[in-house]
């Protein structure tokens, strides 16, 4: 079966497609590790992808949109999770945000249904039994199958990042430092990196839009959800 596979680097990407053939349909899964839709979207996709054979003409790739910041670019990524369908080095359509139906239509529509089921599993259909005079509930019966389309994640699931971070003592103590932040110029960003060397390519978008719109703004520096408010700057 077709699995949800990871690309480490630009390079890796780049032969990745050059080596495919033409008829090749790739998945491309825009994504950052400390989204909470993307957890959602990953098992989705997984799911997806693994009801393809492994020899078919689709491939699944996983692609970290922060680290692979110069593949986002070129595909317009402003968001995450974000699909790109492609084949032949045509973009066919693109999906933003974590709609399984969504995402399962596109799919289909270029690739065809990997099984009978339609790509993601339906969930069980079960009618009551009666045993021995008593009628059995659906409750009873052995659930099979899992139905994603309207899969969201639980208060109970493992969080994808912390409430809040950095070195304030508090939730009160860090609002009130924020809160002052924000205040501090017409425009705060809030990015990885510096004006002057972005570090992903969301941040590098926002600077050169600011500056071609002569935007005064100041800038807080922060490393994926851990905000450092030292370093503040205005521009």
């Amino acid at each position: 079966m077709a699995t949800l596979r990871g690309v480490d680097s630009e390079a890796s990407f780049d032969q990745t497609i050059k080596d495919a053939a033409p008829s090749t349909l790739f998945v491309l899964y825009f994504h950052t590790p400390w989204a909470a839709p993307c957890a959602q979207m990953n098992t989705i996709l997984s799911t997806l992808a693994s009801t393809y054979p492994a020899d078919s003409d689709i491939s699944f790739l996983s692609i970290n949109a922060e680290e692979l910041a110069d593949v986002s670019e070129s595909y317009d990524v402003t968001a995450v999770p974000f699909l790109v369908l492609q084949k032949g080095g045509k973009t066919l359509e693109t999906v933003s945000g974590s709609d399984a139906t969504k995402v399962r239509a596109a799919v289909e529509k270029y690739a065809g249904t990997g099984n009978k089921s339609g790509g993601v599993p339906p969930p069980l259909q079960a009618t009551p039994q009666q045993q021995n005079g008593h009628v059995t509930s659906n409750e009873d019966a052995p659930t099979t199958t899992k139905d994603l389309s309207s899969y969201a994640p639980k208060n109970s699931d493992p969080q994808t990042a912390p409430d809040f971070s950095g070195n304030a003592g508090s939730r009160e103590e860090l609002d009130e430092r924020l809160g002052k932040l924000v205040k501090a110029a017409p425009v705060m960003l809030f990015m990885k990196g510096t004006p002057s060397a972005p570090q992903c390519g969301f941040s590098r978008q926002l600077v050169s839009i600011l500056r071609e719109n002569q935007v005064k703004y100041g800038y807080v520096y922060y490393a994926h959800a851990e905000v450092v408010l030292e370093g503040m700057d205005i521009r």
